[in-house]
């Protein structure tokens, strides 16, 4: 059984133009593109789209599955009882789901070992959500820190407690493992410029992860974290703030294996904010002011090294909830000075490489997993489109109708 789709206006996820034109799906994937209408055969599924853009799904380069607030549930702070957590958890892969997040990339968890049991539930066991690479906890020092993600009194200091935490986390099944190379000055003043590890400690988890055959992805404001990341072999770097020249050429002597993700939600979403009384978000309000003008510098210059760069917010706060991530894409625009089909093609293209699936995922071409969007209206004119989830007709997963459009028909 095929599913045919005419009448479209296709985003291949190039960031070519759309043009008009129908594809054939068959066995999980895009069978044949055509500028003409497909005729439906007996038994295929045919959906008119009416004009409507049929893109690839998104990808989330920043997800945050475990942190506890959505659209649809406001939670104040960042800790849930484990079985409310793993509920919740299953709910913000639905939310991602439903908003047109067809994969997501792990930025770490607020336990163990949840998203990789996510992630095999999502894969081919019922449960709805985006293909997952799921990640453990984040891994920081011992601190005094009030936010305390990775319950780091069980991570210890060395080459070996960061080696043996690597290979824990493979061996239960993580496939993404998130290091804070870096502190964070939004929760403590000067701590982005502030190195969390030594040379040896990650040298030692970039050999370890190497040997388990898993990726490392780390929070890294300050230049030297993004050189110690850069170092030992850190696949993804979230922020990269405050990167000097030095940094920058090491980032792009390795452009081809890394990812960089500045997210930029969280920061706009930490500017809007408007919190109780009881809260004070000054400090918070006055680093994101700073680091918004820093980052607005600073990718104009990734993008000349042709550093890969994908949107990801860190979405899942309390004032930046899950199922607000197609924001980022509005912001890239505004603060990136990205056309909407450049930024489209980061979230969709570069997406499928993020998720190690570059050559079959994130564009709308034969031989690829129709992983796909009807949208109402054309996202590379106007990209807000994508924050409205009523504006999707269709979301497809490898051939799967999760959301049909009321017009598909058997025929």
């Amino acid at each position: 059984m095929r599913t045919i789709i005419n009448n479209a206006r296709i985003f291949d996820g190039t960031g070519s133009p759309t043009r008009p034109g129908s594809v054939a799906i068959e066995n999980g994937r895009v069978a044949a593109i055509s500028p003409d209408n497909i005729a439906p055969q007996a038994g295929d599924i045919a959906i008119d789209a009416d004009g409507k853009t049929l893109m690839p799904g998104l990808t989330e380069a920043h997800a945050h599955l475990t942190w506890p607030t959505s659209v649809e549930k406001f939670v104040p702070g960042m800790f849930l009882p484990p079985e409310e957590l793993a509920l919740t958890a299953a709910r913000n892969a639905r939310i991602l789901l439903d908003h047109g997040f067809t994969s997501a990339y792990s930025a770490g968890a607020l336990s163990k070992s949840l998203e990789i049991s996510l992630a095999e539930h999502i894969h081919g066991q019922g449960l709805p959500g985006p293909r997952l690479i799921p990640s453990s906890v984040e891994r920081e020092p011992p601190n005094d820190s009030e936010l305390d993600p990775g319950h780091v009194q069980d991570h210890g200091r060395g080459p070996e407690a960061t080696a043996a935490f690597v290979k824990d986390c493979a061996d239960i099944g993580a496939k993404a493992i998130k290091f804070l190379i870096s502190g964070e000055s939004a929760l403590k003043p000067g701590a982005s410029l502030e190195l969390l590890y030594t040379e040896e400690e990650l040298m030692a988890a970039g050999e370890q992860a190497r040997a388990s055959d898993v990726w490392l992805t780390g929070h890294a404001h300050a230049a030297e974290a993004v050189k110690l990341g850069v170092k030992s072999g850190f696949r993804v770097l979230y922020h990269c703030t405050y990167a000097d020249e030095e940094a920058l050429d090491m980032l792009e002597s390795v452009k081809d294996f890394i990812f960089v993700a500045p997210t930029i939600g969280i920061v706009q979403a930490t500017l809007d904010a408007n919190p109780p009384p009881h809260m004070d978000m000054t400090h918070m309000k006055e680093d994101a002011a700073l680091v918004l003008e820093t980052q607005k510098a600073l990718v104009p210059k990734l993008r000349e090294r042709g550093i890969r760069l994908l949107p990801g917010g860190d979405y899942g706060f309390p004032f930046n909830p899950n199922g607000r991530n197609a924001r980022d894409l509005e912001l890239w625009v505004e603060h990136f000075n990205y056309t909407p089909s450049e930024v489209l093609q980061a979230a969709t293209a570069l997406g499928g490489e993020i998720m190690g699936m570059g050559n079959e995922l994130g564009l709308v071409k034969e031989g690829y997993l129709a992983d796909l969007l009807l949208v109402d209206g054309d996202p590379t004119e106007d990209v807000r489109l994508l924050q409205d989830k009523t504006n999707l007709h269709m979301i497809m997963q490898e051939g799967r109708l999760y959301k049909a459009p009321a017009n598909s028909q058997h025929v």
